[in-house]
């Protein structure tokens, strides 16, 4: 399963190049990211395969890793609706979802409050 990593950032010019420089040296890949700014803070999403290696990589450089979730990811269509009818899936099997976007692989990635039932429904 796939590790998403909430990471909490200033809001002030570098903080995203001081973190994309801390997961590189430590030779982690970003797989996907989305990120928005709210309340004077930076909060990013960033899917990784290795999560404590990224964690320790963010934390050395002083850099605050809030949450790490287990995420689903399914490979969709693109085209009108897909989103619909994944997430309708995901919904049927009374799975809740709390995190979405696309991974840089263009799959999709959902945190869900249920990894199992989510992953059989999109299966």
């Amino acid at each position: 399963m796939a590790t998403d990593l909430t990471v909490l950032l200033g809001h002030q010019p570098g903080t995203l190049a001081a973190m994309g420089r801390a997961l590189g040296g430590a030779g982690v890949n970003i797989d996907g990211i989305c990120g928005v700014s709210s309340g004077g803070q930076g909060v990013i999403h960033v899917l990784v395969d290795d999560a404590p290696a990224a964690r320790s990589a963010l934390e050395g450089a002083g850099i605050e890793v809030s949450a790490e979730t287990e995420v689903v990811t399914a490979g969709f269509d693109d085209r009108p609706g897909e989103l619909g009818e994944m997430a309708g899936r995901v919904a049927d099997a009374g799975t809740n979802i709390e995190l979405v976007y696309v991974s840089c692989d263009g799959r999709l990635v959902l945190g869900v409050d249920d990894t199992a039932a989510a992953t059989q429904a999109l299966g």
